[in-house]
Formats: structure tokens, sequence, C-alpha cells
């Protein structure tokens, strides 16, 4: 079996007596669409700040391309890709001068990164938007920039947290499918974090988290199946509907 782009071991995050992450462990095969699915506060986002080195987690580790979060950090940093919640383009600059700016701190070639550039705003549907400002896009192409910026270094692993938050629909199918079509024709693994049934609807895994415990994890048939659910949905709410006495989670 090849080595797992990302695996998560005993992984525990602490914020004083509140537990985000409470022992939490999956691995993530090359090549595959994976949705963490969980409600506001399972522990999604304080996972993604652990998993890209904002946060230390106080017990457990994260390896990536089989390289430690605790001993090979940077190494194992230039393999992943993201795009936060929050968005971080500058506004005021535009789409090709924030592009060049990600690839600077990657140091990358210019000649290079003009090649990159190009081709992936070609592939993601924002060339014609290099020369206009950020401030200028609609919230669906903003989402596109940063999709741009996270894959200009190539990474293996790419994180997407909540991307579609405040998005239309067209703008929302769109981003998800630029998506599958990196996992199909590049072997990119993706972590989708969600708290959209639908969007966990087409991945090929699904892993349900909530009170930063691992709930259930399989393809979207099996995890509805696991939870007792008519739908994944259902499953879903049912299985997410209480939260446990002493156990608040931030993020």
């Amino acid at each position: 079996m090849s080595t797992p782009m990302l695996r998560v071991q005993g992984l525990v995050k602490r914020y004083g007596a509140r537990v985000a992450l409470d022992h939490l462990s999956f691995a993530l095969a090359p090549g595959r669409f994976v949705t963490l699915l969980g409600p506001n506060g399972a522990g999604k986002s304080t996972l993604f700040q652990v998993l890209t080195g904002l946060f230390a987690a106080d017990e457990g580790d994260v390896e990536v391309a089989g390289l430690s979060m605790r001993s090979s950090v940077r190494r194992a940093l230039t393999h992943i890709g993201v795009v936060f919640q929050q968005q971080s383009l500058d506004l005021d600059l535009s789409v090709a001068r924030n592009l060049q700016f990600q690839a600077d701190l990657h140091g990358l070639p210019r000649a290079l990164a003009a090649t990159r550039i190009a081709e992936e705003s070609a592939r993601i549907g924002i060339a014609a938007d290099l020369g206009r400002t950020v401030r200028e896009l609609s919230g669906g192409n903003r989402r596109k920039v940063e999709l741009v910026r996270a894959l200009l270094h190539r990474p293996a692993l790419l994180l997407m947290d909540e991307a579609t938050v405040g998005l239309d629909p067209k703008s929302r199918r769109d981003l998800l499918q630029a998506l599958h079509d990196e996992v199909r024709e590049r072997r990119v693994s993706v972590l989708w974090a969600t708290h959209l049934v639908p969007e966990a609807e087409s991945a090929d895994r699904v892993l349900v988290l909530h009170q930063g415990r691992l709930l259930a994890d399989g393809t979207p048939a099996e995890v509805t199946a696991a939870l007792g659910g008519d739908s994944l949905e259902a499953a879903f709410i049912q299985a997410t509907a209480t939260r446990g006495p002493g156990r608040p989670a931030p993020g």
C-alpha cells in the first residue's frame, strides 16, 4: 500500500477545560476527495489549524506524505495547499499580483510562476480576471483565485475549510467541480470541511466529526447506514443533534 498522504494519529487539542479534538485518528490516501462533515463547533477549523501548523496539538501527531509535523514541519508544509474559511486576498491588488506574491513566498522562479499562474487561471476559469483588482470580483471568483493560489506550488494535499460560505449555488457547484477535476487529473488529495450535507454526497469518503470525535467514516452510503438514517442528511442530523455535557468544542 502507498504511504497515506495524510495521517492523523491520536490528535488531542484543548482550550483550557474545553476539548476541541478528542484522540482523533484517520488517514487519507492519495487522489481522493474526502469530506470532513460536522456541525458548527465540531472541531473542523481547529483540526485545520493543527494541520497547517498554526496550532500545536497537545497530544498525537500529524504526518503529511510521511513527514511528521512535530519533527519536520517545514518539509511537511511544502506538500500542503490551503483555502481557509476567511478570505485573505489583498482586495486592492490585481489577481495577478496576489498570485505572484504567493509564488514568491514559495520561491518559484518568475518564469515558472508566470506559466503556472496562466495555466491554473485558465483551468479554473479566471484567466480573464488576472488584470482586475480582487475587489472587483464576485465572491465565487475570489474563491477561485484562492484556489489557484493554493495550487501554484503543486501541493499533494489540499485543505478546504468551509470554502463555499457565502457563495451562490452556481459558484458552489463550480468550485466543487474544479476540486474534483484536480483529484481526477492530478491525484491531489482533498480534505473538504463543511457543515453542508449536499457537499458531502459526491465525495469518495465522508468523515463525520462531532465534539472533536469521529462518529463515522466511509462512503456516503456506508456513513448513512452506520449512523442509521434514510438519507445522509437525516443520519447526520440525528447523530449530531445533541451535545454531551461539559463537551463544548470551539472551531
